[in-house]
């Protein structure tokens, strides 16, 4: 790859030699490309380029190196607000998604663009698929910073091909074997209301939406709703072809819940299926505290982290890699926007 002053004296070589010709830099000469770790890191040469501008003659090469590296960092292209992230993403992924049957708070920005969450800020968020629980998932995540915390507030990411042979083979085939169990309880003061969730307020689109999607759902008291669903554990990567650990089995049980005095507050007074969130093996059975343990140490040795910086972008394959986020302080606000819905039912 030639540096910007080799291409400088090559134009001057040209002048001197003729008449002025049309000039036109390589597009592969307009970055730096930062390989060999988790993410690869773009970035811009000299100021001015535009990320917009770079992305159509480098398509191949973005989708060879996220599926490659799980996922890609643009720093330097100032990406700094909502209208030029929406703009970026919508070039990167122009088959942008909403957010269904999700589980945290977020404020939608504009269309299919919302804020990565609205959890309290000195809680830590652990590492997930987004949607792995769904159906229906996202192929490609794209985070975008705007404001940088004063302290912390990363979003580390892991790459589940690596943790999925982390994983010790007898609860890895157990899982396997079963698949594992999600079970949800609406409202109750504690959750997302339903109505939220599935972004409706009629209970017949709800019950027909769990019906396409293998959902068992039960009315309670009070317009309450629980909902249980067996998925997968492990998935094969459509394109690579690889098997990712692609599942919210220690994300969303018990043993993990923050803040500590809460889970032991749910302890208490509720049964295990009555909890806002808990996860089982397939047939039901509970899933060992210290078997949820073991798979988030597999997720912790995989971590990776980067400091957020104004103007940061990411591409992340959403089945490569699982992304968290880290406690903050101070003002932060992360944009994110997801696309390239995929379902294993219609492949």
């Amino acid at each position: 790859m030639r540096t910007l002053p080799d291409l400088k004296a090559s134009l001057a070589a040209k002048r001197k030699a003729g008449p002025p010709e049309a000039t036109r830099i390589s597009s592969a000469d307009m970055v730096d490309v930062e390989t060999g770790g988790l993410p690869t890191i773009v970035r811009p040469r000299t100021a001015g380029i535009r990320l917009e501008d770079w992305i159509p003659d480098n398509r191949a090469f973005l989708e060879r190196e996220v599926l490659r590296a799980g996922a890609v960092l643009f720093r330097g292209f100032e990406i700094d607000a909502v209208p030029r992230f929406e703009h970026v993403v919508q070039i990167l992924c122009p088959k942008l998604m909403s957010y269904t049957e999700g589980a945290t708070p977020r404020k939608t920005l504009k269309d299919k663009v919302y804020t990565s969450t609205e959890f309290p800020p000195e809680y830590s968020i652990a590492l997930h698929n987004e949607l792995s629980y769904t159906m229906l998932w996202p192929m490609r995540i794209f985070f975008g910073c705007t404001i940088a915390a004063e302290w912390r507030g990363e979003t580390p990411i892991a790459d589940v091909r690596k943790v999925h042979q982390r994983i010790p083979a007898e609860i890895r085939e157990r899982f396997e074997r079963e698949g594992w169990m999600l079970i949800r309880n609406y409202g109750d003061g504690f959750s997302l209301p339903w109505q939220k969730v599935f972004h409706t307020e009629d209970r017949a689109e709800v019950e027909a939406y769990c019906a396409r999607n293998h959902i068992a759902f039960e009315w309670k008291g009070g317009d309450r709703l629980r909902t249980r669903q067996v998925r997968p554990a492990s998935r094969i990567h459509p394109v690579t072809g690889e098997t990712v650990w692609f599942n919210h089995a220690a994300f969303w049980h018990i043993s993990g819940l923050e803040p500590r005095d809460l889970r032991d507050e749910f302890l208490r007074q509720m049964a295990a299926d009555e909890m806002p969130y808990n996860t089982f093996y397939g047939d039901g059975a509970p899933i060992e505290p210290g078997v949820a343990e073991v798979l988030r140490a597999a997720y912790d040795a995989e971590t990776r982290s980067f400091p957020w910086q104004v103007g940061d972008l990411i591409m992340i394959d959403n089945m490569l890699v699982a992304h968290g986020r880290s406690p903050y302080r101070g003002a932060r606000r992360i944009l994110t926007a997801m696309g390239d819905a995929y379902s294993p039912a219609t492949h």
